[in-house]
């Protein structure tokens, strides 16, 4: 009986060692905000083909883009209380936390991508060490096309911006919004082409990229190619759940990182100017601004770089001291 027993077990533990490798399989869920054709999604998809390819599919990352899984600004949160393991977020979406993940959308501090890239270096350190008290580990982060502003009728200063429906999606945005009279409007970037359709919104400030998406021709008449600013995506995992990876897993996630960073700069560099072309192929006109309106955007960038050092006090100014330096 003992006998019988132990081969009992003995044939349980070879079937349970067999059924190992199916079962080994970790599945992880990415939540993003942007649809499926924009290159923040399409790098997603490369980076989870990147980490697949290195654990020989022992890790499988599922991308969900366009909000399907979660809405913008409940990704972070979801990734933060383990509902999802890695996410994907505009960073600026999370300023009112720490004014840390504002800096990039500060108007007018980084109006290229070479100035874009030395003022994330100087930020990366505060933001990871703000995402780790979060138990978020920071993996890469990935601009945006430069920011312009759109509009239903001709812009010639920032006087012409009073009273316009104007769309906030962040603290900045909605700054501008106040001290230009406009009346905001807060709507994210899935719900953007449902607003303009409706007329909720009759002026926004975004990048070439978010008015294609939102097919902005529809309702939309000017682009000023104001370069106001590069925001940026970040992407991020749950501390736990990384941890409970083993080490080469681990590696091959930081790994796909670095290289989803590089990816991610080429592609928006590349595919910058292609957008500016689609809006003008769908009849917008593409213009710079005015002397009158870059002035006045120019004074807008001076209050809000002022009242968001305010904000960030001695961590800030030593964030902006650094870049200036390099």
């Amino acid at each position: 009986m003992n006998l019988h027993r132990t081969l009992l077990l003995a044939a349980v533990a070879a079937v349970a060692l067999a059924a190992q490798p199916a079962s080994a399989q970790t599945k992880w869920n990415l939540p993003a905000a942007y649809p499926a054709d924009n290159p923040h999604s399409e790098n997603l998809v490369l980076f989870a083909k990147d980490v697949a390819d290195a654990t020989g599919g022992k890790l499988a990352i599922t991308v969900h883009p366009a909000a399907s899984l979660f809405k913008a600004p409940e990704i972070k949160r979801a990734v933060q209380t383990g509902q999802a393991q890695v996410g994907e977020v505009l960073m600026s979406l999370h300023e009112n936390e720490d004014p840390i993940f504002g800096i990039d959308v500060v108007p007018f501090l980084a109006t290229s991508f070479p100035e874009s890239q030395k003022l994330w270096q100087a930020s990366k350190p505060a933001v990871e060490k703000k995402l780790a008290a979060q138990g978020l580990i920071l993996l890469f982060a990935v601009p945006w096309a430069p920011q312009g502003i759109y509009a239903k009728q001709e812009l010639n200063s920032v006087a012409d911006m009073k009273g316009l429906k104007w769309r906030s999606y962040n603290v900045g945005t909605a700054k501008i919004g106040e001290l230009v009279g406009a009346q905001s409007v807060t709507v994210q970037a899935a719900e953007l082409a449902q607003a303009l359709a409706t007329g909720v919104v009759t002026s926004f400030l975004t990048s070439a990229a978010t008015g294609y998406d939102s097919k902005a021709w529809e309702s939309m008449t000017y682009f000023y190619d104001t370069q106001a600013w590069i925001p940026k995506n970040m992407t991020f995992v749950n501390k736990a759940a990384f941890d409970a990876l083993d080490k080469p897993t681990q590696d091959a996630i930081l790994k796909a990182g670095v290289a989803a960073e590089a990816r991610g700069w080429k592609m928006w560099q590349d595919k910058a100017g292609w957008y500016l072309d689609q809006l003008k192929s769908h009849g917008m006109k593409v213009l710079p601004p005015s002397p009158a309106l870059q002035s006045g955007l120019k004074k807008l960038g001076e209050t809000l770089t002022a009242d968001w050092l305010k904000k960030a006090g001695a961590d800030g100014e030593a964030v902006i001291a650094a870049y200036k330096k390099m």
